[in-house]
């Protein structure tokens, strides 16, 4: 599958990493896990940034990835809401990768949907502002 594409997108990326070689697995990609757990704290930036509180992860509504990574590569998060309930809110969240100084290579790398609910202090549910 090849998912390249000519730029990133023009919105802010809620995260921008640079994989080490302790994130690579036995073949030398990066560990899904890893990806996954970025994806994670990208979407719950989104959410916090909207809800204006703290946030718990209560569904990975969906998780797709597309190609693997590897270290050359810096990986960008993009994060948007989809979706604000009363006390929940769904965010999707796109991975892109690049690789290259002159000759720059970015692929979408995965795409994801989390839902998340705005929590108080004490863990209880919070009513997220209509904004």
């Amino acid at each position: 599958m090849n998912d390249s594409v000519q730029s990133l997108p023009d919105d802010q990326p809620a995260l921008r990493l640079l994989p080490m070689p302790r994130d690579l697995n036995a073949a030398g990609d990066i560990f899904g896990g890893w990806v996954m757990s970025q994806v994670d704290v990208a979407g719950s930036i989104a959410a916090m940034r909207r809800t204006r509180s703290r946030v718990v992860t209560v569904a990975v509504n969906s998780f797709v990835f597309l190609q693997p990574i590897t270290t050359q590569y810096l990986v960008s998060f993009y994060a948007s809401v989809a979706r604000v309930g009363n006390t929940s809110i769904t965010v999707d969240v796109t991975v892109y990768a690049e690789t290259g100084y002159e000759n720059i290579e970015i692929k979408k790398v995965a795409e994801a949907t989390l839902t998340y609910v705005a929590v108080g202090e004490e863990g209880q549910k919070l009513n997220i502002p209509k904004d």
